[in-house]
């Protein structure tokens, strides 16, 4: 449990941060007109199922995956660095480099979207969705997933997890309409605000575009990169399956539900591995 410790802080330390952004950000926005884009009973049902994301993580974390990260720990490489900070700044490119590509996986398959779904669901875009979450990312192993390669290499399991709360930490900051453009050079090596408002967008030139936690430079690499003045104007939320309800409980498990359902009334497990969308492409919208 100890090596939770340094983890479990940084979460406490970080909440007050993330409730006085929000504050800052709504009344930013009202003084210049924006007041629609914050709705109180949208923002405490993303405060909601945020903490419920939290909650069942960190149980997850202690009581399951941090017992597969140290078993796949043991038959890895057991890679034991001599400069602590250098390896620290390795693990967190690393856990970035394998965020990308599990955040990819999340928007390609409909086991993944299960877990970030609700994540895109809200038709506004503002700090408090950056806590839209679901614990459905824990429970499917999708989070678990993104770890084994530091596993793999021989990173203790405490940083991992420091090095993957600082990037969700980071994550927070990108989910604004405030900050319009950072520097030049900003924007061509991190995710930014510009960027992510790009992903979170379900116009056709937006959707799966921008995987980036904190490099964008993946996203550059690998062909997924389109800058927010090309992407078209950005239209929030998502086409399928839109959200109906308010409700954090049935939020966080919506798609989760919706998937076995579909599996079990057209009777095809390809559903499972189809990108989100083929369940409507391929038999229709009725779904």
């Amino acid at each position: 449990m100890e090596d939770f410790s340094h983890a479990l802080i940084f979460i406490a330390l970080a909440g007050p941060v993330f409730f006085a952004l929000m504050f800052w950000e709504r009344n930013w926005l009202i003084r210049h007109g924006r007041s629609e884009a914050y709705q109180l009973n949208e923002s405490l049902a993303n405060i909601c199922t945020g903490l419920i994301y939290k909650v069942v993580d960190s149980l997850l974390i202690i009581f399951v995956a941090s017992m597969i990260y140290m078993a796949v720990r043991e038959v890895g490489f057991q890679w034991q660095p001599d400069n602590a900070l250098l390896s620290f700044l390795l693990l967190m490119v690393l856990v970035d480099f394998s965020f990308y590509w599990v955040h990819r996986f999340m928007h390609k398959v409909r086991y993944g979207w299960t877990g970030h779904w609700v994540h895109h669901s809200s038709p506004r875009f503002n700090f408090s969705t950056a806590l839209r979450q679901t614990p459905v990312v824990s429970f499917n192993g999708i989070i678990t997933l993104a770890m084994l390669p530091a596993a793999i290499i021989g990173f203790e399991l405490k940083y991992a997890i420091i090095a993957l709360e600082l990037n969700l930490f980071y994550q927070f900051f990108v989910h604004t309409e405030v900050v319009r453009r950072m520097p030049n050079w900003f924007e061509a090596i991190l995710n930014t605000p510009s960027h992510h408002r790009v992903h979170h967008g379900s116009n056709p030139k937006q959707i799966d575009r921008n995987f980036a936690g904190v490099l964008i430079i993946w996203d550059r690499l690998f062909g997924t990169f389109i800058d927010e003045k090309d992407a078209g104007p950005i239209k929030y939320g998502v086409d399928f399956r839109p959200a109906n309800t308010l409700n954090p409980f049935k939020l966080v498990l919506a798609e989760f539900i919706s998937m076995w359902r579909d599996v079990f009334h057209y009777r095809d497990i390809r559903i499972l591995w189809k990108h989100p969308s083929w369940v409507e492409e391929h038999y229709g919208r009725e779904s």
